[in-house]
This record gives structure tokens, sequence and C-alpha cells, in this order.
């Protein structure tokens, strides 16, 4: 098959290529390289800053237009799968229907139904936009939904959602949001992992601070948690300094932020989410633990029934605080976590494994 991916989100992209290519499959990724992260891609459409920016980008994107024809399946990160605004995006969306055979659209992060049936129905017990019945009315939130919700962006996200020929939906938060929309076209496939053989972890030497890595993502710290996870590792610092030891990553690239995750113990992620994220995968194939999501669900969807290696977090402080003060207090549960956690990754994550999924859904949509 000719496959064009389209758009990034954290390394998505890049490494469902490798996979599909690993397949046989021709592959070309383009895209800005989701920001600041500068992830790897085929042909780069970064906006760059300044007044230009944007007309700049609109220029090379319509003068590489002709380039984008004749794939059997284009798949799209996000209904703003460029970086343009939702209006610029109508006509190009448009000449991709019109010039490919089958379209996807992927719902991985925030867009327009996340934010919408996360705010209105909550089929989650938390969520970006929810504790409870309570909806979040913090800036972070408001922000996100004032971005989404019955403007340009929300109308090309229901456009290309209605019209395209499937929906990738990954974590399991949503496809639970998805599916609720469009049952009949969202597909669950996990996110994919470069991963590596799993190995023995020694326990921790006597005396050893327990290294604890935060990623922020640039101003979305309050948005995803990171900025209340921070506040109760350092906390627990505070009360164990001999113990533990905080390294906080913000608003690197990504081959720099591998570099400064490598040697971590524990790492902090996504405070509101059922799920490990791509940030988390990553950390759990280096055999690094993560504090964060991992419900019940995330598992089930997997039909996982043995390995349980992500801590799982309720999103306040006192649970970060005291999931913590557990392994400070327990370090002699980290070998088997770790080795878990790259055990996890190998079985339900691998890129290869997870490329045969998305080859099997092309197929079905090409030849139904």
């Amino acid at each position: 098959m000719r496959i064009l991916l389209l758009g990034e989100y954290s390394n998505v992209h890049n490494t469902l290529a490798k996979g599909l290519k690993a397949l046989g499959h021709e592959v070309l990724t383009v895209s800005g390289g989701d920001f600041w992260k500068d992830y790897p891609r085929d042909i780069d459409v970064a906006r760059r800053p300044g007044k230009w920016g944007g007309i700049t980008l609109m220029a090379k994107v319509y003068s590489l237009l002709p380039r984008l024809r004749g794939y059997d399946v284009v798949q799209l990160i996000n209904p703003i799968f460029i970086d343009l605004k939702a209006e610029r995006l109508f006509p190009i969306y448009r000449h991709l229907r019109g010039n490919n055979r089958k379209m996807v659209m992927g719902a991985f992060g925030m867009d327009y139904y996340w934010a919408k049936v996360n705010t209105e129905e909550k089929p989650l017990r938390y969520s970006d936009f929810n504790i409870g019945r309570q909806v979040r009315h913090d800036e972070a939130a408001e922000k996100e939904r004032r971005d989404w919700i019955d403007t340009p962006k929300g109308h090309l996200n229901q456009l290309v959602a209605t019209d395209c020929d499937a929906i990738v939906a990954s974590p399991y938060e949503n496809l639970a949001t998805y599916q609720r929309v469009f049952p009949n076209k969202t597909t669950f496939i996990p996110l994919p992992i470069e991963s590596v053989p799993s190995r023995t972890f020694e326990a921790l030497p006597p005396n050893t601070r327990i290294k604890v890595f935060v990623g922020i993502s640039k101003g979305r710290s309050a948005y995803k948690g990171t900025d209340i996870m921070l506040e109760a590792a350092r906390e627990v610092e505070r009360r164990h300094p001999e113990h533990m030891e905080i390294a906080v990553a913000e608003g690197l690239p990504f081959v720099q932020y591998q570099r400064m995750m490598d040697g971590s113990d524990v790492i902090l992620d996504q405070l509101y989410s059922y799920t490990p994220s791509m940030n988390s995968l990553l950390a759990m194939q280096k055999g690094i633990v993560v504090v964060g999501g991992g419900e019940p669900e995330n598992y089930d969807i997997l039909g996982e029934h043995e390995l349980r290696p992500i801590i799982n977090v309720q999103p306040c402080y006192e649970s970060v605080v005291d999931a913590l003060e557990q392994l400070v207090q327990h370090p002699e549960r980290l070998p088997l976590l770790k080795h878990d956690s790259q055990e996890y990754v190998l079985r339900h994550h691998d890129h290869l494994k997870v490329a045969h999924q998305y080859q099997q859904l092309y197929e079905s949509i090409l030849n139904p």
C-alpha cells in the first residue's frame, strides 16, 4: 500500500511509519515535528515564527499538494493536521479527499469531540474536562473549550470525522468518547513504541536516591496536571531528601528529552488520564516506572490480565503524594515494576504489532 501519514503527535506517526515500512508498505510522513519536540519526518511543514510564518507555510503546503495524491490511505493525526487556521485547512482536506482513495482520522488527544463529550455527557469518571459529574472550570480546561467548541476548528473536526472512512482512537479514553458518536467507524489500536528486549533490573544499592523524572509540555502543565504532580513530588522530596531526587525537563526537543529521561527510576505523567501516554510508554520501554494513568479499563481493553506495572493515581495531589511515599518506603518494589513495564510495552505496544493492526484496518476499508 501507499500510505501518507500527515501531522504528528508525540512521535505516533514517525514510529508507525517505521512499522509499516518494515511490513513492506510505501510510507511518507509529512509534519511539523510536533512543534519544539522536533520528531523526525520525511517532509517538514513546521511553521516558522513571525508575521510571515503562516503565509510561508501556506505557500509550501500548496506547492506540496501535487505530491500528496494517489495514496491508498491518508491518515491525519488530528483534524488540525498542519499548523494553519482551520479555515485554511477545509480546502486542503477536500483536495486530499478527492485525490486519494481512503481517509483515516486519528483521535489521539485534544479535539472537538473530546472537549464536548467530556464536558456534557461525561462518560469517564474523570478527564481533562470533568471530575466525576463536576465540570472543570480552571483556565486550562476553559481555554480548550473556547478553542474547539462552536469554532472553525470544531466545525472542521465535525466535517472530517463525519466524512472520513475510519477513525482510529487511542488511548482508551478517546475510544470511550468517539464510540458514543461514531460507533461504526471508530477502532481502537494501541499507540506504537519501538520496543527493546526486556532485561533484568537490580535492586537499588543502599542509600541510593530514587530518581523521579517530570517532563513539562510548554503551556500545558495545568491542563495535563503536571503542576500538581510536581508539587506533590517536591513535598515527598522535602520529607525524604536522602531517598528521592527530582529532575524536571521543560520544552526540550525529543532527542535531548530522552537523554535527560535516561537513568530515571520513576516518571510522573498525565494526572487526568486512565492510560499511559506516548511519553509514559517510552519511559516504560526504558524500564522506568510510571506514576500516572493505569485504571482497570486500560488493562481490560488490551486483554491484559497479569501485568500491572503502572502505579495508578487518582486526579489529586494527595494520591500522588501517597504513591511516591509508598515507593520511597518500599524501593524493593522497583526491579519487578521496571521489568513488568518493559514487558507490558513488548506485549501491547511493539511498533510492528501495532503496524499490523493498522494494516488490517486499512485493508478492511480498501476492500470492504
